[in-house]
C-alpha cells in the first residue's frame, strides 16, 4: 500500500563505503542526495565481519574521497577501524536507515523527464532524477546446492555467519573455498586450536605477497593495471615464481599464468598472503579436492575420497541479488550482475557504484566509481523535476520535496 511519496534530487541505494562515496561526491557538485539504508547503522556489513579482520589494502590507498584514513589505524585497516572511519565520513550525509528498497522503476512521465521511482517495503515511495545503485559485490552469502546438501548430518555455515575460530577448538573443520575469506578463515582456525583444517581447492587460487621489495602489491597491481593484460599475467607469473614457494608437494600446484586474465574474466582477485603459504608448507592446513556431494555425514570430493569433518566452512562468494529490485529494466547480465562498468551511467540517470572487482583494490575502485558518476552528472542536462500526478500509481498519500 503507497503510504507517501518523496520528490528528492538524488537517491543512493546503500550506506556503505560505495554509497557513502556516491553521496559525498554528489553533494561535492551541488546534487542534494537522500541515501536509503535497510540496516540500521553505516556499514552495516562490515560490523558483523569476525573480530581482527583487516583490508588487504594499504591505509594510504584505500581511502574515500574527501577524507583520508587516519594513521593511527596502521598501514592495514581492521574493520572496527574502518566502521569508525566510515561512521565520521557520514556526518553531514543524508542516510536513512531501516529503509529495504523492494522495487526500483522508470517515472511513466508525460514529458522528456527522466525520472526513476524506487519503492520501499514500507509503502514509501521516492520519485528521483538520479539512482545510485550501491548495494555491493557482495550482498547475500551463497552455498552451492550440492548433491545430498539437504540430508547432511554435520555442521554447516557460510563464512559470513563465522564469528572466529574458537567455537570449533578441538574439532576438525573443512573450508569449502580457496580464496582470500577462505585462506583467512583457515589461518585462524589454526590458530585457535582447531584439531585439523582442511581446505576443499576447486581452482587453484593465485597466490601474492602483501609487500614485495618494500612496495605492496597493492601499488604495483595499479601499475600493471594499465598494461595489456597478456603483458600483466606475464609480469604477475614472474614475481609469483620469485616470492612464493612451490606447493605442489602439498597438493596446491601453482597456477596457469593467468592473474589479470582471471581477475577480468571470472571476477576472482588473487589471495593476499596473510599466513595461509606458511600455513600450507607446514601442512597446518591441508588443501584437498573440491566438495562433490554430501552423504549422511560425509563429504565426497571429487578425486573420490570421502572427508569426515566436524564442521563445513563455507567460503564460496556471494550473490548480487539484485534481479527483484531492478526487474525488467535490463540493467543485468544473465547472471544477476551489471551490464555495465561502476561509475558509468547504465541508462540516464542510473548507476551502480562498487560493482568492480579489481585487483587494485575495493575502496580505491569504490572512490573512482563515485568520481565518475559525479562528473557524469555534472555534465547531465537537468530536466524540469517531475510532478506527483505524472507519474503512473501515484494517487494518494503526502508528498514532500527532499
Amino acid at each position: 500500500m503507497l503510504t507517501s511519496t518523496h520528490h528528492v534530487d538524488c537517491i543512493v541505494v546503500g550506506a556503505g563505503p560505495a554509497g557513502l562515496a556516491a553521496a559525498h561526491e554528489l553533494m561535492r557538485v551541488g546534487r542534494r542526495v537522500v541515501v536509503l539504508e535497510r540496516g540500521g547503522s553505516v556499514a552495516s556489513s562490515w560490523r558483523t565481519h569476525r573480530p581482527g579482520l583487516r583490508l588487504h589494502t594499504v591505509r594510504r590507498l584505500s581511502g574515500l574521497p574527501g577524507l583520508a584514513i587516519p594513521r593511527r589505524y596502521g598501514r592495514y585497516v581492521s574493520s572496527q577501524n574502518l566502521v569508525t572511519y566510515l561512521e565520521e565520513y557520514a556526518a553531514g550525509i543524508d542516510v536513512r536507515f531501516g529503509v529495504d528498497v523492494a522495487k526500483i522503476t522508470r517515472a511513466d512521465a508525460t514529458g522528456p523527464v527522466s525520472a526513476w521511482v524506487v519503492d520501499t517495503d514500507a509503502g514509501t515511495r521516492y520519485v528521483t532524477d538520479t539512482v545510485v545503485m550501491a548495494t555491493g559485490y557482495n550482498r547475500r552469502p551463497f552455498v552451492p546446492q550440492l548433491p545430498g546438501i539437504d540430508g547432511y548430518r554435520g555442521a554447516l555455515l557460510h563464512v559470513a555467519d563465522y564469528r572466529g575460530g574458537g567455537e570449533f577448538a578441538g574439532r576438525d573443520v573443512l573450508v569449502v573455498g580457496s580464496g582470500n575469506a577462505a585462506s583467512e578463515a583457515a589461518a585462524e582456525l589454526v590458530s585457535t586450536g582447531v584439531r585439523r583444517v582442511c581446505m576443499s581447492v576447486r581452482t587453484t587460487p593465485h597466490i601474492v605477497r602483501r609487500r614485495i621489495a618494500g612496495v605492496s602489491m597493492q601499488a604495483i597491481a595499479i601499475l600493471l593495471d594499465r598494461v595489456p593484460t597478456r603483458l600483466a599475467d606475464h609480469v604477475a607469473s614472474v614475481l609469483s615464481r620469485l616470492t612464493v614457494p612451490d606447493l605442489s608437494g602439498r597438493a596446491l600446484p601453482r597456477p596457469s599464468p593467468d592473474l589479470y586474465t582471471r581477475v577480468a574474466r571470472d571476477r576472482s582477485v588473487p589471495v593476499h598472503d596473510t599466513g595461509i603459504v606458511a600455513l600450507v608448507q607446514s601442512g597446518a592446513v591441508a588443501p584437498v579436492a573440491a566438495v562433490a556431494g554430501f552423504d549422511g555425514d560425509s563429504v565426497l570430493l571429487a578425486d573420490g575420497s570421502v572427508a569426515t569433518p566436524d564442521v563445513v566452512l563455507f567460503a564460496t562468494g556471494y550473490r548480487r541479488a539484485l534481479e527483484k529490485l531492478l526487474a525488467g529494466l535490463g540493467l543485468l547480465d544473465a547472471g544477476g550482475s551489471p551490464l555495465s562498468r561502476s561509475g558509468t551511467a547504465a541508462a540516464p540517470g542510473f548507476y551502480f557504484v562498487g560493482f568492480t572487482v579489481s585487483a587494485t583494490g575495493a575502496l580505491r575502485q569504490m572512490a573512482g566509481d563515485a568520481r565518475r558518476v559525479a562528473r557524469a552528472e555534472t555534465g547531465r542536462a537537468r530536466q524540469p523535476r517531475v510532478h506527483t500526478a505524472a507519474v503512473s500509481g501515484v494517487r494518494a498519500g503526502t508528498v514532500s520535496r527532499a
